[in-house]
């Protein structure tokens, strides 16, 4: 049994590089959250405070914990890009774990794995889509496999800028059948990150599996939106509403009178069942 590559692209990295750089990402987000858990405290401390404060006046007092929370949820914003950043998987560096992955999955039999490498500077992969692909190649390998005749398969990946495109061949007899339970469960794997999984099998030139991922979760507003029945204009305010934007902010973006924005809101709150502003943003994320 044997693993072949084909010859890595300049700027791929070893296995022992891509493990530092995990290491090193995830020592970083650990100190992240520690300044960010440390950064909320202090702001919500000090809403306290002003809130308590008995020289200061109910208008000011509810001027100050506006600024105070506006401030804060920029600067939560800037984190949270950070975090992304952090918690991405250059598309080669998740290909080349998948190599290290594969290995012991493949080492006691008399299987040949052809890998075909994704452009080095591809679209980095969000944590969970990398992680996922990984097992869902492992699985496809597996259940592939499992047929009589089976000696090589083909493994590529691919990107499009919003998919990650996987396609996994063999040489075997083509009767791959998509019902059998080793793929259904990979159908369903792959559905849970609004994937498709399609199944191809030619009698005498073997089967393929081909899957796509998106890198980008589908909008919770725009599907929401449609499972609640809202207007266009009832979609935008709420997605303003979500981002933390305040009637005035909305009424601005949206060349429309506060008034018309609290009506708005009002019958977000009535159609998604929120009892608070804070509810409705938080159901809409």
């Amino acid at each position: 049994m044997t693993i072949f590559a084909t010859s890595p692209e300049p700027g791929t990295r070893p296995a022992t590089s891509s493990a530092q750089t995990a290491r090193s990402a995830a020592a970083e987000r650990s100190k992240l959250i520690a300044d960010l858990t440390d950064a909320h405290a202090t702001t919500l401390e000090t809403l306290l405070a002003v809130l308590r404060s008995g020289s200061t006046s109910d208008t000011a007092a509810r001027q100050k914990a506006t600024e105070l929370a506006a401030a804060a949820m920029v600067a939560l914003r800037a984190v949270s890009d950070l975090d992304r950043s952090l918690t991405e998987e250059p598309v080669a560096q998740a290909f080349e774990r998948l190599r290290d992955d594969l290995r012991p999955l493949v080492r006691f039999g008399d299987l040949d794995v052809q890998f075909i490498e994704p452009p080095v500077n591809g679209r980095a992969l969000p944590g969970e889509v990398a992680h996922e692909a990984r097992a869902i190649v492992r699985g496809a390998v597996l259940a592939l496999v499992e047929q009589t005749g089976v000696a090589r398969v083909r493994v590529q990946w691919d990107c499009d800028g919003s998919n990650l495109l996987i396609r996994i061949r063999d040489d075997g007899p083509g009767d791959l059948d998509a019902e059998v339970p080793s793929v259904r469960q990979l159908a369903a794997r792959v559905v849970a990150l609004s994937g498709t999984l399609g199944v191809e099998a030619t009698a005498g030139w073997g089967s393929e599996m081909a899957v796509s991922l998106p890198l980008d979760a589908p909008t919770a507003s725009v599907s929401a939106a449609a499972a609640w029945g809202l207007s266009p204009r009832e979609r935008g305010v709420l997605e303003l509403v979500a981002s933390g934007a305040r009637n005035k902010a909305i009424a601005e973006a949206l060349t429309i009178s506060e008034n018309t924005v609290k009506f708005h809101v009002a019958n977000l709150l009535r159609k998604v069942g929120a009892s608070t502003r804070a509810e409705l943003a938080a159901l809409a994320r």
